[in-house]
């Protein structure tokens, strides 16, 4: 199968063709990148973290990439008009295995359980990250997990950053997780978040209404942008104010990827201890990752047609980071 490349090109890469099957993208080489390293270009039209540049100089080395038909070296230099082609190998499956790890279940039934996350915990198992994860951690205690998401990410149906704490919901069966999904869809889940940004807010609320896309220049990272961005919405409002900090909770209206971060730093304000998006000072504080949580988390329940709603207390640190900005 030959495609020309896009810029949703991971859905490919990702997608549910026959087990076994070999993937091929080509494209032209525009005046724009001209002169850029095989390697490197390949790994930028990508965008997506999960492909490196390690595996696509193996990919070049084996022969998997092609230029005008012929093969290359991933130091080889990139000409207008150049025709690279793509053989992409079945990735390797990763196995989610039941762990004996424990959870701070927030509450749990017969269709969906609540766990408050804490922070360094992986959601799924990805490239790098096999065990230990939220994924490894379900699969020991509940035994059923909706499987619409696979063998990897059974039961998951939201996610939130590693060094984000708080509230996951998880799907024990497929209905819940189609019922669960489609509210999320219609953005009529309820979550709010509490976080320290850098900086004095000057406005108690306000609404960050702006597309979310790739970083062209780092393709692990997020931007505002209109290049292949999605809508993304943020209403925050001011808790409390402290020197050189503010405490805020934020209502997410859709849920992209690094949503808050990228929004709090596009208006002046990083979270603090965000490695990369710019908040710098965390570990000075006691931080371990971005000061962001997961407090409140609502949604009507796929069977009885309840609305809940559920909230965890800040994480200790988080705490602590408080009480010694209100000593000051």
């Amino acid at each position: 199968m030959a495609t020309e490349m896009n810029s949703n090109l991971f859905e490919l890469y990702d997608s549910d063709e026959e087990d076994g099957a070999e993937r091929e993208l080509s494209w032209a080489v525009t005046e724009d990148h001209a002169g850029e390293r095989l390697d490197k270009h390949v790994t930028d039209r990508f965008a997506d973290p999960s492909v490196s540049r390690s595996q696509v100089q193996d990919w070049i080395r084996s022969g998997l990439v092609l230029v005008n038909g012929k093969a290359s070296k991933p130091n080889a230099k990139t000409a207008a008009g150049d025709v690279i082609a793509v053989t992409i190998p079945e990735p390797e499956p990763i196995e989610a295995a039941p762990e004996p790890i424990p959870l701070d279940i927030v509450y749990e039934d017969e269709d969906v359980i609540v766990i408050n996350k804490p922070r360094g915990m992986v959601v799924h198992p990805a490239p790098g990250h096999s065990s230990g994860t939220v994924v490894n951690a379900l699969l020991y205690h509940c035994r059923d997990l909706s499987g619409i998401n696979g063998a990897v990410r059974p039961g998951i149906v939201h996610r939130i950053d590693k060094d984000t704490t708080g509230l996951l919901m998880a799907a024990k069966n497929d209905a819940a997780h189609a019922s669960l999904a489609a509210q999320l869809k219609a953005h009529s889940v309820i979550r709010r978040y509490t976080a320290l940004v850098r900086g004095v807010l000057p406005h108690d609320r306000g609404t960050i209404d702006a597309p979310i896309g790739r970083d062209k220049h780092d393709r692990k990272m997020f931007t505002v942008t209109d290049r292949g961005a999605k809508p993304a919405v943020t209403h925050f409002s001011v808790v409390e104010r402290f020197p050189d900090y503010t405490l805020v909770e934020l209502r997410l209206e859709t849920g992209r990827t690094h949503q808050i971060r990228v929004h709090m730093k596009y208006i002046g304000h990083p979270l603090v201890g965000d490695p990369v998006y710019g908040g710098r000072g965390g570990k000075n504080l006691g931080l371990d990752g971005q000061a962001l949580h997961a407090g409140v988390l609502g949604f009507v329940h796929p069977r009885t047609g309840e609305t809940m709603e559920f909230s965890a207390p800040l994480p200790a640190d988080m705490e602590h980071v408080l009480r010694m900005l209100r000593t000051r």
